[in-house]
């Protein structure tokens, strides 16, 4: 069973940058699908991005260009880069595998934003 531990969260003035990182454990992860979420306070958890096994990736509209997922299979791991980060990116960010079934979550990293 794949376990995905998250990295790189902290806090940031409004317009900076961070790059999260997952490292996966317990398996390989180029046979899967990987997502990036997160979750506001008081709010739903929310899909970010997606990248196939073949680095074929997708967007939220709320993160389409301004965020970059981005893979490395030699290093077991999957990447977040956030660029111009504002104060309603803030919120826990999670790592997950979602395909194939089931979906696997990392714990999570806080990433708050404000000035």
């Amino acid at each position: 069973q794949v376990q995905l531990v998250e990295s790189g969260g902290g806090s940031v003035q409004p317009g900076r940058s961070l790059r999260l990182s997952c490292v996966a454990s317990g398996s390989i992860l180029s046979p899967y699908v990987m997502g990036w979420y997160r979750q506001a306070p008081g709010k739903k958890r929310e899909w970010l991005a997606t990248i196939t096994q073949g680095s074929l990736t997708d967007y939220a509209d709320s993160v389409k260009g301004r965020f970059t997922i981005s893979r490395d299979n030699n290093k077991n791991s999957v990447f977040l880069q956030m660029n111009g980060l504002q104060p309603e990116d803030t919120a826990v960010y999670y790592c997950a595998k979602i395909g194939p079934s089931p979906t696997v979550w990392g714990q999570g990293t806080q990433v708050t934003v404000s000035s």
